[in-house]
């Protein structure tokens, strides 16, 4: 029998997991940092390593929900390096996975995005940009061989990095893709942050019928009279066919997040009932799949 930890209970180091995200200055350790926090990591900028293992005890001592932290590290100093390589060091002691993900590009493309921003390198000190790169190249030679990834940025554009970044850490196709999906009525008003939505009001309302009216569409009563009904089944296949192409295309595209809202008169019947059966069916093809319902949450609050 699997058992969670308790509330406050210490996490098991070897459940814990450390992303550094290190490169050169220039390569997109910002936007790396931004997908990567898009994944569900905790994320935290301009750490000096030092501070990274009272982070790591405290994280896994406390009963901490975060179980994946991601550190960005700017490794400008030879000191620096010497605190990483010990830090990484413990962290292996502890039985903590760890991973390096190191971002790159070439010396002419670094130059080129310094000057589009008009600011210094940080190793520069007043001399050529080109002599602050390659010390910070020179700096950081060790640390690339040992990158579990290593991403050269050169020719990618920011969403071409994300799409690289996923596939990395979560692989690719439409698995990459997180789906909500909730439902609604049509009475309140129709939601704004949908990418799709769905009108459902062609299947007859359990509303009106007395034993059904005070039950919602996740009484398995409520379900089984929506989907029985003519329409329903022929709907979902139709609908959730569509869907799968366009989370395909939208995974190809670094879109990562799909929010489909159904919609019935009241919000309490039909679209929850089919919200219900369309995640069942879209979890079967591999995806993530979230699901909520705007109109009973708000009868949950009264």
């Amino acid at each position: 029998m699997n058992v969670g930890l308790a509330c406050g209970e210490p996490r098991p180091a070897s459940e814990f997991e450390v992303l550094l995200i290190t490169g050169m200055s220039g390569a997109g350790r910002s936007q790396a940092a931004d997908s990567v926090e898009d994944m569900g990591w905790y994320v935290v900028d301009n750490l000096p390593p030092k501070l990274l293992i009272p982070l790591v005890d405290m994280m896994t001592s406390s009963g901490s929900k975060v179980h994946r932290l991601a550190a960005v590290i700017d490794v400008r100093s030879r000191s620096y390096f010497d605190d990483l390589s010990a830090v990484l060091s413990h962290l292996d002691d502890l039985g903590v996975r760890t991973s390096i993900l190191f971002l790159d590009a070439s010396d002419q493309v670094l130059v080129q995005r310094y000057e589009s921003v008009r600011r210094p390198h940080p190793l520069q000190h007043g001399n050529r940009l080109i002599d602050g790169i390659h010390e910070e190249r020179e700096l950081l030679e060790n640390l690339k061989e040992r990158a579990d990834t290593v991403i050269d940025t050169s020719a990618l554009s920011i969403h071409q990095l994300s799409t690289k970044l996923y596939e990395a850490l979560l692989g690719s196709g439409p698995k990459t893709v997180a789906v909500h999906i909730f439902s609604f009525g049509f009475k309140y008003g129709i939601p704004l942050d949908a990418d799709f939505v769905a009108d459902v009001r062609f299947l007859p309302n359990p509303y009106w019928v007395p034993s059904l009216r005070e039950l919602n569409g996740r009484d398995g009563a409520v379900s089984d009279y929506v989907l029985s009904s003519e329409g329903a089944l022929e709907f979902l296949d139709a609908y959730e066919k569509a869907l799968l192409i366009a989370v395909k295309g939208y995974a190809e595209e670094d879109k990562h997040f799909v929010t489909i809202a159904i919609g019935c008169t009241g919000g309490q019947h039909r679209s929850v009932a089919i919200s219900e059966e369309l995640a069942r069916r879209l979890r079967k093809q591999g995806l993530a799949v979230t699901v909520s319902a705007r109109e009973l949450q708000k009868v949950d609050r009264q």
